[in-house]
């Protein structure tokens, strides 16, 4: 590996670290199953690994992917469990996507 890979390497590896900070921070969980907001308002759990995607096109703190409950593509969002109510964290723990990041 040259000069050059080792240190764009290094700087993802650093924006990755940088972001999922940030977002714990924020009050996001972010690693195992998060609970995701798609643009049609649809909520769901999914894998939500910074870094690690299988079955998404990451954007950063967005990603776009399937929405298992309305059965389209979608750009999704990780969701603060403590701003949804019970009933809320419920139904979203009840669709669960592929276990997949």
């Amino acid at each position: 590996m040259g000069r050059e890979a080792a240190r764009r390497t290094a700087r993802i590896a650093g924006a990755l670290t940088a972001f999922t900070l940030l977002a714990r921070l924020r009050g996001y969980k972010l690693g195992g199953q998060t609970i995701v907001r798609c643009r049609s308002g649809h909520l769901f759990t999914t894998i939500w690994i910074p870094g690690v995607k299988l079955k998404a096109l990451d954007l950063g703190i967005a990603r776009i992917q399937y929405c298992p409950v309305g059965h389209h593509w979608s750009l999704v969002t990780p969701v603060r469990g403590s701003d949804l109510n019970p009933t809320e964290r419920a139904r979203a723990h009840a669709n669960r996507d592929l276990p997949l990041p």
